[in-house]
């Protein structure tokens, strides 16, 4: 299992412009996340802080639980979703990219799929607040429009009535 280690370290690369974890033993990952997006905390202290390495365990296992990705994919989006939830300056929801969910099924998870007019795809909730979640795509790519797409683990957040909840985990598409 890939354990969160007082090793990991946050790195802002300059050079590929975007926030960096440094795994260790020549092991980084890149996320998604450019240098003007982070907030100031992204520079003070580069070390995984006790919040950020239980809120990365909690996801990596919950993850795991669905038993669709592998060790290295739910580490992958794990890490991505906690540059996310702790780096992120806040975001303003641009949910007018996605179709409304007008079904009566309760959302209960944190895997949730987004329909915008091009495709349907499978979003983690990073966070939820006041009446909005904040997303990361988990699909290769999606496409948000005719001309605008998001990367691999890009966040994105929108208004809850755009969270369209999984019927069962069999519907969540493989990640590539």
């Amino acid at each position: 299992m890939l354990q969160a280690s007082k090793e990991w370290q946050w790195v802002s690369c300059r050079q590929r412009n975007r926030l960096l974890v440094d795994l260790g033993e020549e092991l980084i990952l890149c996320t998604p996340f450019r240098l003007r997006q982070l907030t100031q905390d992204a520079y003070s202290d580069p070390h995984l802080s006790i919040n950020e390495a239980a809120y990365y365990q909690n996801v990596f296992t919950y993850l795991r639980g669905f038993n669709i990705w592998s060790e290295p994919q739910c580490c992958q989006i794990a890490l991505n979703a906690t540059a996310a939830k702790f780096y992120l300056l806040p975001v303003q929801a641009k949910s007018w990219f996605f179709e409304s969910y007008t079904g009566d099924q309760p959302c209960t998870e944190a895997i949730v799929r987004l329909r915008s007019p091009q495709q349907e795809g499978d979003f983690f909730i990073v966070e939820q607040v006041d009446g909005a979640c904040l997303c990361i795509s988990l699909s290769p790519q999606f496409a948000l429009d005719e001309n605008l797409e998001l990367e691999q683990f890009q966040a994105i957040k929108v208004l809850n009535n755009r969270i369209h909840p999984l019927i069962s985990c069999n519907k969540i598409s493989q990640m590539a």
